[in-house]
């Protein structure tokens, strides 16, 4: 049994055979897995190694937590380090185990079947629970935060520049007529009033989308990662990204053209990384996942 099976029947690591091939893993290397979620990567990166070191970091503690109890029962605890912490931590995440540059770096900016799934988390839309959607539950602003209190305009803003959500400005007037908003089932109930659905997908979907990207400053995270990552690789070194969104991707995609034409390594995905027809059929979530991968040299 190889370790995506070993994490258990709904988490399936996006892309798994594609990361590793990327990362290009040494036995004797380290590596980091910014985006731990349940352990699927981890643990797939770990088991190739053996004296070297994979340092796992989320900002979700609860996955972390989740992460550390599935990766231990593959490969055990000394090959992998765990540390809680955005992207923007990673500096500190190195300095902590006592490493100055790593071989190689993934980031998966996937949001986890376990916090979709699970409503107190209040990320989802099918699953009633409290607006909340913080991936670091230790941090003040929640999404009840944002909903309840923007101006309609910046509320509409927001919306359409996070969810590229055409429809934004009536989504927005809606949901300020309607507060106080206290959970994600009114939340999407308010959305499908105003804008009803007209084809398979809630038409609160890019709402919530917006929501969490704001609560979570997950941009500018992404943002400060592809400034820190490449000062941190070896030569050699590689950092694998996988994203879901277009505007993610566009963002993954300048920066490593910026760092190309700088001379400060190369691109390997020379046209971006898909799943396979296989993948998707086992796991719809991976359908808009996209893996891109940079080299320093």
């Amino acid at each position: 049994m190889d370790a995506a099976q070993q994490q258990g029947p709904w988490h399936y690591p996006v892309l798994l055979k594609e990361s590793l091939e990327y990362l290009a893993i040494r036995p004797d290397g380290v590596y980091v897995d910014l985006t731990a979620g349940l352990g699927g990567h981890a643990g797939a990166i770990a088991a190739q190694l053996t004296s070297g070191l994979l340092i796992a970091c989320d900002r979700d503690a609860e996955s972390l937590e989740m992460a550390r109890r599935n990766t231990a029962a593959l490969v055990g605890s000394n090959r992998i380090r765990f540390f809680h912490g955005a992207f923007s931590k990673m500096p500190e995440a190195l300095a902590t185990n006592g490493v100055e540059a790593v071989d190689g770096v993934l980031a998966d900016l996937g949001v986890s079947r376990y916090q979709l799934s699970s409503g107190e988390r209040g990320f989802s839309l099918m699953e009633d629970g409290p607006l909340d959607m913080r991936m670091d539950r230790s941090q003040d602003l929640t999404a009840a935060d944002l909903v309840n209190e923007l101006s309609e305009k910046d509320l509409a803003d927001l919306i359409y520049q996070f969810g590229e959500e055409r429809r934004s400005r009536r989504i927005s007037r809606a949901i300020v007529r309607a507060r106080p908003i206290p959970t994600t089932g009114r939340l999407a109930q308010v959305v499908e009033q105003a804008v009803p659905r007209t084809g398979r997908i809630h038409p609160a979907t890019q709402t919530f989308m917006a929501l969490r990207l704001k609560v979570n400053e997950e941009f500018d995270e992404l943002e400060k990662m592809l400034r820190i990552v490449p000062e941190r690789l070896r030569t050699g070194g590689r950092l694998v990204v996988l994203t879901f969104m277009s505007a993610e991707d566009r963002k993954v995609k300048q920066a490593f053209q910026s760092m190309a034409r700088e001379g400060r390594g190369r691109i390997l995905t020379k046209h971006v990384v898909k799943p396979t027809e296989a993948e998707v059929s086992e796991n719809a979530a991976s359908r808009s996942s996209k893996l891109r991968a940079f080299e320093r040299v």
